[in-house]
């Protein structure tokens, strides 16, 4: 009878977020325990986040190594990005490189979504703007993709007048 009155107020405090000054269940600083499987983490990039991360992690990522490592999460090893002013790029590697090209022209300029992503099927849109900190946008455009297995397989990028 008492290991059930201890259960069952562990349990209540848990599901009143009381538990917390009894428990340590934090990791020491920089340690990180992810045991999903790698088909739970595809799965766990919803559409929207493949939309905002593309634009964060892989075109506003100055870094080359955390460049790489996100296009190695999010992308399709077959991927294929559809640029229309630089054409098309096919595979990680491209898509690698050409960001980093494209990076590497304004490298101060921060991309901003100015509108909540949309999603249908397995496709979605997000509208942006990019430019300086404090100044007016100097690029406008959306990024259309379309998604297999919780990764993007195409990216088609589209350039928008400035609002």
């Amino acid at each position: 009878m008492q290991t059930i009155r201890v259960v069952l107020t562990a349990i209540l405090l848990g599901l009143f977020g009381l538990a917390t000054p009894f428990v340590n269940c934090s990791a020491p600083p920089g340690a990180t325990l992810d045991i999903r499987t790698e088909d739970q983490l595809k799965m766990s990039n919803s559409i929207s986040t493949l939309l905002l991360r593309n634009l964060s992690d892989v075109f506003g990522e100055n870094d080359r190594v955390r460049r790489r490592a996100a296009i190695d999460e999010i992308f399709c090893e077959d991927a294929v990005f559809y640029d229309p002013k630089g054409g098309i790029f096919r595979g990680r590697d491209e898509i690698d490189r050409v960001a980093g090209e494209i990076r590497a022209t304004h490298l101060d300029f921060r991309y901003q979504p100015i509108a909540e992503p949309e999603e249908t099927g397995n496709g979605g849109r997000v509208r942006w703007v990019e430019g300086r900190r404090g100044e007016a946008p100097a690029y406008a455009g959306t990024d259309f993709i379309i998604a297999r297995d919780g990764r993007i397989a195409a990216l088609y990028l589209f350039f928008d007048k400035l609002p």
